[in-house]
């Protein structure tokens, strides 16, 4: 028996009791709509008030909290399917499961620019202005886009090709490697983890000890930058379990098959739904001009 079966058999075979999945479900539901309504403050912030629409650093901002908002509502809403319909049609699966991991993959080629951007500003202001234009911005969200894609939308080509038709108009229980089984796909998915996180890594211990050599001769702003860069850090090393989650749920399966879903639930509440939080630490509550443009909004 493969993995991927094996993961099947274990959720088939030890289901939450009722009260258990009832209090569950409550949990990720309350935990999306807080995280998403105060992220819908942060967009409405920046919507309406002109100063943070020419700021690239805001705008890359606001996409990476649009981008989680995406990202959160689907992955609830996979959640709680799991325990409501539980199995649902194949081609429903695999859009959802792609959208959810197109703006997964978005996150840390966000926090990346967002670093960079940082930099740029601290260690080369002059030409901060020239470098970081708004068309320029704009442009490397597409960018983002366009690379989460490349690396996500061979699993439904190759699925197409390996897969006969009758298994897309078919029930499933909705995983990733359920909606998209062939094994080529997961060799695929480890290399392109191993390069992304290798480059994203990179950018962000560059740049974080760039500033940090700024801060020790510049002003209070580069160490504000400094500790911005961290936080960035920190959000990234808990995205991370997306891609090193799946070898620690298979241990941890295999040494306790009826706490799986306990440990499926922590995990996903760590690696999904924490690291949508603390966007809004980073500049709703840090950032002295969106904090006051913020809290005039909560107030009305």
């Amino acid at each position: 028996m493969d993995v991927s079966s094996f993961n099947v058999t274990v959720v088939l075979q030890y289901r939450d009791s009722f009260s258990k999945a009832v209090t569950k479900n409550v949990i990720v539901v309350v935990l999306g709509i807080s995280i998403n309504y105060i992220n819908a403050c942060l967009v409405h912030t920046f919507c309406k008030h002109q100063i943070f629409n020419t700021n690239p650093r805001y705008i890359l901002f606001i996409h990476l909290v649009v981008n989680d908002m995406i990202q959160l509502t689907l992955t609830v809403i996979l959640f709680v399917v799991s325990y409501t319909v539980y199995q649902i049609n194949v081609s429903v699966c695999c859009v959802l499961t792609l959208l959810a991991l197109i703006t997964t993959e978005n996150t840390p080629l966000n926090l990346a620019c967002m670093a960079v951007e940082c930099y740029i500003a601290i260690c080369i202001p002059l030409r901060h202005v020239q470098i970081c234009t708004i068309r320029k911005t704009w442009m490397l969200i597409g960018l983002i886009w366009n690379l989460s894609m490349l690396s996500v939308l061979p699993d439904l080509f190759i699925t197409l090709a390996t897969e006969p038709l009758d298994f897309f108009h078919s029930r499933i229980f909705c995983l990733r490697h359920t909606a998209f089984p062939d094994p080529l796909i997961i060799q695929k998915r480890e290399i392109t983890y191993s390069v992304l996180l290798v480059i994203v890594w990179i950018t962000i211990f560059y740049t974080y000890f760039r500033i940090l050599l700024a801060a020790q001769i510049a002003n209070k702003e580069a160490k504000k930058a400094r500790n911005t860069i961290l936080l960035h850090g920190f959000q990234l090393l808990l995205g991370m379990g997306t891609y090193v989650g799946p070898q620690v749920l298979n241990v941890l399966r295999t040494w306790f098959p009826k706490s799986y879903l306990d440990h499926l639930f922590a995990f996903y509440i760590i690696v999904q739904v924490l690291p949508r939080s603390i966007s809004p630490i980073l500049y709703g509550v840090r950032d002295k001009t969106f904090r006051k443009y913020l809290k005039s909004n909560l107030c009305c």
